[in-house]
């Protein structure tokens, strides 16, 4: 049977393209003078091309060679008239900011830096590239009207697109360990009876892509007799990287492991030594036997029953790692009733009673094409769920290559992503720049979709909102998946390590089947994330360069990039702005620079600046304003940061803004630069003792900010008593709206706490530290849904919960941090006494060091009965919950509870 090929992304880029050509600053500032009647020409052919663009692509689909030929063709002309569309509408905003005096303060040396700044040679220049482009359109259309390609109409937009039920209509997690409860219990079964081996076992689960080896050992390794058994579970995705090295540095890393030793062999030998283990390698194509052997040899030093699960496509690789030709796991195709279940959850809706009689008849014949795979059962079920009446159906089960012999599912996938929206289509097949189990940031992903204009501004709705819509259809169906939260940075202490867990990063990863469809469909156009840079030049296509790694090489050769719309480099000295100017997204995270260039204020499209964690940047340029298309300004960890440049309230289309530090240079911004800002986010307030009084700090508007979800309110560590002693007017004037969910005030020269903090119902966590004259707290335990408490450097704070008159909970704390507090010696301060309820009931996590005059524990509100042998034992907790507790440096302490 033929193969279904994934149809190439043309469509949505001459979309994109005709969408500029009708901007109305193109228009505005007259920057297509004298080219009036080619400009109209360009937008009336591109409607040509759009309205025949389905039927080609279904052609080129369909092997029909011509069209593919002709497709390439209109992909390249399009980067070309994109290019130039670009050019335009970059004059334009030139224009702009001269007309609105924007141009005062820039150097001759900057303002030389302008593609141009003569009309007459622009319009010269702009007029011969834009004939051109006509010329090749008019060919394309010529042959267009040869190939006869008819009009079709596209695919519509998914009928349930984002519906609200959509995590109670589908839960995999539920349906895959009911599918797989016998493979399951089998594993987890071979594994327990290892404990007396004294060499490390190795378990192949082997199996055809799709069919859900990671989801099976997934649930293995979270399986609760499992955790008990293993003192240390390992966790690692190996793919198509098998370097020995490189793989220990892996999965010590990512397992938070941090041992001592000189490689990461010796470190990963000194961290399995003794214990037994579980390491999970998903995901294996190693076929060198000797690597597998030097792995092997560093993992031989576990304790008794250790053992290797891993997981794999190739039959080959499992021999190889087990040392012998039998005894892998063979995970075999999902049965039928599992099949149809997972096409019924995706198809319809959640009442069964709703679902059509005449399309749940025809589910079993949908189920045969999936080849027993819950991957292709999902991404089949959601296109479905677009299709409404039995032909549409029926459409779908006619198709002859929906499955074969020889590519098994991933024909299915391909159709799949055939009939997503052409739009959405462009979105994942960009995915394909991204490695193979690369882990991908969310919020990263769709302001690289912005950068390359994959996602049309709608009328009253935000881009970065229309992008996670799309994000979360394709996710529904499976495009996407892992997907879970990161912490944005981990905060290590002196003994003991916090992970804060509701303010993180949402990260995804793409199933390899489903990238093979995304790298299909972008073809020679695509070029993966790398540490170096290729040195050769890009085509118009090349759009985006991101370099994980630090690059050694001069990056002047970004000059050959000149289409480039987003950049992630950490060698900031490199940047040449004057060859950047179509740069939307700009990422100079954890770079060493210490200043940018000025020049980059002539970037007037960019969308996305990361600056965040750049330890040794001292300024911003001054002129930061000028960037007036700036969406998201990332400037947290950039410690040396005095001020911010004056003017950021003219950035009115900012949506996030990570760090403001307040100054005191002349010319500098203030707080009210802030006022008519829209943030949302993350807001970090530093160097509050340069605020004076109330108004100053009012000016800021929090209290309007509504989008805000974290805040940090932070004075400069030192001396309180001798800086500005306005702190409560400050604090009291920062009042945030009552949604916040994240609160943290650093070295605030309070006594009290402000008025408004009793309002914060939807509060989250909250983390007071270095305010050493607060001697009261308020009454926390009323705060709804505080999970994280995180109290340090506290110094006169002698009571938690001051002034209770009735019983006192902390209904939802999880975790519970007191350090350095060396006057705290109680935990209630009158004679209260709760009833039955414990004053912690779910804290699952207790840190307290540094804590000089604490006594004990606080007095346990219920008595746990457990029975032994027939004999009844009584224990009392205040913290029945309790999994895990660190007490330091605790001079009184002497007993577990207070006694009453």
């Amino acid at each position: 049977m033929a193969e279904v090929l994934a149809t190439m992304v043309v469509g949505p880029l001459v979309s994109m393209v005709k969408e500029k050509a009708s901007s109305y600053l193109l228009d505005q500032y007259k920057v297509m003078e004298g080219m009036d009647k080619q400009h109209e020409v360009l937008k009336r052919k591109l409607l040509h091309i759009m309205d025949v663009m389905i039927d080609a692509e279904e052609q080129a689909a369909a092997k029909r060679e011509g069209a593919k030929a002709w497709l390439e063709k209109v992909r390249k002309v399009t980067y070309q008239a994109n290019d130039v569309l670009d050019e335009f509408k970059y004059e334009a905003l030139r224009r702009k900011a001269k007309e609105e005096g924007r141009y005062k303060d820039l150097s001759m040396d900057v303002i030389k830096l302008f593609p141009t700044h003569n009309r007459i040679i622009f319009r010269y220049r702009m007029a011969n590239k834009l004939r051109m482009i006509l010329q090749e359109i008019d060919d394309l259309i010529k042959e267009m009207n040869g190939f006869r390609f008819m009009f079709k109409p596209g695919s519509p937009e998914p009928i349930n697109y984002l519906r609200q039920n959509n995590s109670v209509i589908v839960d995999p997690v539920n349906i895959a360990k009911e599918s797989r409860a016998r493979e399951m219990k089998d594993v987890v079964d071979r594994l327990l009876a290892q404990a007396s081996s004294s060499d490390p076992t190795v378990i192949p689960v082997v199996g055809m892509g799709g069919l859900g080896k990671t989801t099976l050992a997934q649930l293995i390794y979270n399986d609760p007799e499992i955790k008990k058994h293993f003192q240390l579970r390992l966790w690692v995705c190996v793919s198509d990287n098998f370097e020995v090295d490189s793989v220990a540095d892996r999965i010590l890393k990512e397992n938070g492991c941090k041992p001592t030793g000189c490689s990461a062999l010796e470190k990963l030998q000194n961290a399995v030594s003794g214990k037994r283990y579980l390491l999970v390698l998903d995901d294996v194509w190693n076929r060198d036997e000797h690597k597998w052997e030097r792995l092997k040899s560093y993992l031989q030093h576990g304790g008794s029953g250790s053992s290797v699960l891993t997981t794999t496509r190739d039959e080959a690789v499992a021999k190889l790692m087990m040392g012998k030709t039998e005894g892998a796991y063979k995970l075999e195709s999902l049965g039928a009733y599992f099949i149809e279940k997972i096409i019924k959850t995706r198809a319809f809706s959640s009442k069964e009673e709703e679902w059509p009689g005449e399309l749940v008849k025809m589910v079993g014949q949908v189920a045969k094409r999936c080849a027993g795979s819950p991957l292709a059962a999902t991404a089949l079920g959601s296109l479905l769920r677009t299709k409404t009446t039995e032909e549409e159906w029926k459409s779908v089960l006619r198709r002859s290559s929906i499955w074969d012999e020889e590519n098994k599912i991933l024909p299915v996938l391909k159709l799949s992503y055939n009939g997503l929206p052409s739009h959405m289509r462009q979105c994942f097949a960009f995915c394909a720049m991204f490695p193979k189990d690369y882990e991908i940031d969310v919020e990263m992903l769709i302001q690289l979709w912005m950068a390359n204009g994959f996602i049309l501004e709608k009328q009253g709705e935000r881009p970065e909102i229309t992008g996670k819509k799309i994000f979360n259809e394709l996710k529904s169906r499976s495009f996407y998946q892992d997907l879970k939260s990161v912490p944005f940075e981990q905060k290590y202490y002196s003994f003991r390590q916090i992970k804060y867990r509701y303010c993180s990063k949402i990260t995804c990863k793409i199933h390899d089947l489903m990238h093979d469809v995304a790298e299909s469909s972008m073809g020679k156009e695509c070029a993966a994330i790398a540490t170096h840079p290729s040195q050769k030049k890009g085509s118009p296509a090349f759009q985006t360069l991101i370099c994980d790694g630090h690059v050694k090489e001069d990056l002047k050769i970004l000059s050959k990039y000149n289409s480039i719309r987003a950049l992630k480099i950490k060698r900031g000295s490199f940047l040449r702005p004057k060859y950047l100017h179509h740069l939307r997204y700009l990422d100079l995270s954890e770079s060493e620079i210490e200043a940018l260039p000025e020049d980059i204020s002539i970037l007037y499209h960019l969308q996305t600046l990361h600056l965040s964690d750049c330890y040794y940047l001292q300024r911003l340029p001054k002129n930061l304003n000028y960037l007036t298309s700036l969406r998201q300004l990332y400037t947290h960890g950039c410690r040396k940061l005095k001020s911010m440049p004056g003017g950021l309230g003219h950035l009115t289309s900012l949506q996030t803004l990570t760090c403001f530090v307040a100054g005191t240079d002349s010319g500098c911004s203030n707080m009210r630069e802030l006022q008519d800002l829209d943030l949302g986010g993350r807001l970090e307030l530093r160097q509050l003792e340069n605020i004076t009084g109330a108004n100053g700090a009012q000016a800021a508007g929090l209290g309007n900010k509504k989008k805000l979800t974290e805040l940090e309110l932070r004075w400069t560590h030192g001396d309180q008593e001798a800086q500005n002693n306005n702190h409560e007017e400050v604090v009291e004037g920062l009042k945030p709206h009552d949604g916040l969910k994240v609160l943290r005030i650093y070295s605030c020269g309070n006594s009290t706490f402000p008025t408004w903090m009793d309002m914060l119902n939807g509060m989250v966590e909250l983390k007071l530290s270095g305010s050493k004259k607060l001697g009261k707290l308020p009454a926390l335990w009323q705060l709804p849904a505080l999970e994280i408490l995180h109290l340090s450097g506290l110094e006169s704070l002698h009571c938690l919960c001051s002034g209770a008159a009735t019983a006192v909970t902390f209904q939802k704390l999880k975790v519970l941090f007191l350090s350095n507090m060396p006057k705290f010696e109680a935990w209630l301060d009158t004679d209260v006494v709760p009833g039955e309820e414990t004053i912690f009931p779910e804290v699952e996590e207790l840190v307290i060091g540094e804590c000089g005059s604490l006594t004990a524990l606080p007095k346990a509100a219920s008595v746990i009965t457990e029975s032994s042998g027939g004999v009844d034992t009584k224990c009392r907790s205040a913290f029945p919950a309790l999994w895990n507790m660190t007490l330091r440096s605790l001079n009184m302490f002497d007993r577990w509870e207070e006694t009453g």
